[in-house]
C-alpha cells in the first residue's frame, strides 16, 4: 500500500481492519486517504480547499465541517476521529463521532504526538470506558473504543460562544466556536488595526476582509462608519476554516452587517474586485511559522484590487512581509508598529 504525507493517515492505514462496515472520517486532511479505504462512507474537513478534493471522489458524501445532515445520525459503524490542531475542536469532533454513531460501534482516535495527542486520550478514555491503545507509530498513536454514549441531538448553534468586544468606543457582539482564532477576546493584532482604520480611515465603501475569522473586522468597520453617520458600506469576507465561516455570518447577523461570507482556500475561488482589502492573516500551520498563505495571498490580491486600490495589513513584526508587498502590490508604508506587530498600507500600482 502506498504510503501517504500525512502520518495519522498513513498510520490508520496501517490499521484498515478496523474500517469496517460505514465509515465516517472526521478532520481529514488529506484526501488521496480516501482512495486506499476499503469501502466509501463520509469524510469530513472543515478546510475549503481539502472539502473541495473530498467532493471530487465518487460515491463518498463530503461534509464540510461540523454541519450534519439529520439523516446521517445513527448511521455509521466506524468512526475515526483525527485528532484537530486546536485542542477545544476535540471535544466538538468527538461529539459529532458519536451523534454519527450508533449505539455500540467503533471509535477510533488518531493522533500524533506533536499535536497533543497523549492529552486528548485523557479525554477519550474518560469517555469511552473500554479505550485501548492499538498502534503507535510514525509518532502517532491509534486508539479504539465502543460508542456507549451516543448523542440523539448534534448543532453546531449549541456551541456558539459569544464575546464582547470594543475598540474606539465601537462594541460588538462576537460570535466564537471551538478552533476558531482568538475566540473569546480581540486579539492585539487586530486591535492595532482597527485603530488604524479609526485613526486613517479607507476610502473605500466596498471592502474585503481576507481570513476573516469571526468577522470582527468588517462588522466593526460598519459599526465605525455608522456612528460617524456615514453609510456602513459593505464588508465581504473570505476564510478557509468552516467555523469561522459559520461565526463571521454569525457576527455579522447580530451587527446588522452587510456583505458575502465565503468559503475558499485563499482567493481561488473569489470573483470580483475590491477597493480595499484589509486582513489580519494566519502564520501559523499547527505548531509552526507557516507563511505560505498570506505570501500566496500577496501574490494574488492586485488581481481582485480595483486600481489604485489600497491593501491593509497587520503581521507579526518578524515577519518578512514588507518586501513581498512591495514586489506585487506596490509602495509599502507603515501606519503602525510595536515591538510585536505592524500594520502595512499599500496602494495597487496596476492602473487597469
Amino acid at each position: 500500500m502506498a504510503q501517504l504525507q500525512t502520518n495519522t493517515h498513513d498510520v490508520l492505514l496501517r490499521n484498515a481492519e478496523l474500517l469496517t462496515g460505514k465509515v465516517a472520517l472526521l478532520g481529514v486532511s488529506e484526501p488521496a486517504l480516501l482512495a486506499h479505504c476499503p469501502q466509501p462512507g463520509l469524510a469530513m474537513s472543515e478546510h475549503a480547499g481539502v472539502y473541495e478534493q473530498l467532493c471530487q471522489h465518487a460515491n463518498w458524501q463530503a461534509c464540510f465541517g461540523y454541519q450534519c445532515n439529520d439523516q446521517d445520525a445513527g448511521s455509521f459503524d466506524t468512526l475515526v476521529i483525527f485528532l484537530p490542531k486546536a485542542r477545544a475542536e476535540l471535544e466538538l469532533r468527538l461529539a459529532m463521532a458519536r451523534y454519527l454513531g450508533r449505539e455500540g460501534v467503533s471509535l477510533v482516535l488518531v493522533g500524533e504526538k506533536k499535536e497533543g495527542i497523549a492529552g486528548a486520550v485523557k479525554h477519550f478514555t474518560a469517555m469511552v470506558a473500554d479505550a485501548l491503545k492499538v498502534d503507535s507509530a510514525r509518532h502517532c498513536q491509534v486508539w479504539t473504543g465502543t460508542n456507549h454514549q451516543p448523542l440523539s441531538r448534534f448543532d453546531l448553534t449549541d456551541w456558539l460562544r459569544w464575546t464582547q468586544v470594543s475598540c474606539a468606543g465601537v462594541n460588538l457582539e462576537v460570535a466564537g466556536l471551538p478552533g476558531v482564532f482568538s475566540e473569546g477576546e480581540l486579539d492585539a493584532g487586530t486591535r492595532m488595526l482597527l485603530e488604524t482604520l479609526e485613526q486613517t480611515p479607507l476610502k473605500a465603501d466596498k471592502v474585503l476582509d481576507f481570513a476573516c475569522g469571526a468577522g470582527v473586522i468588517g462588522s466593526w468597520l460598519q459599526g465605525y462608519r455608522r456612528d460617524q453617520g456615514l453609510a456602513q458600506g459593505v464588508v465581504d469576507g473570505v476564510d478557509v476554516q468552516a467555523q469561522a465561516v459559520a461565526c463571521a455570518r454569525e457576527t455579522y447577523a447580530r451587527a446588522g452587517a452587510e456583505g458575502q461570507i465565503y468559503a475558499s482556500d485563499g482567493l481561488a475561488g473569489i470573483q470580483g474586485r475590491w477597493p480595499a482589502v484589509v486582513t489580519n492573516p494566519p502564520f501559523h500551520s499547527g505548531v509552526k511559522t507557516d507563511t505560505s498563505m498570506t505570501e500566496q495571498f500577496l501574490r494574488e490580491v492586485a488581481a481582485h484590487l480595483a486600481p489604485r486600490g489600497e491593501v491593509r495589513l497587520v503581521a507579526n513584526s518578524f515577519l518578512p512581509y514588507e518586501s513581498v508587498i512591495q514586489r506585487f502590490i506596490g509602495p509599502v508604508e507603515k501606519l503602525a508598529q510595536d515591538r510585536r506587530f505592524t500594520v502595512y498600507r499599500a496602494f495597487n500600482r496596476a492602473i487597469r
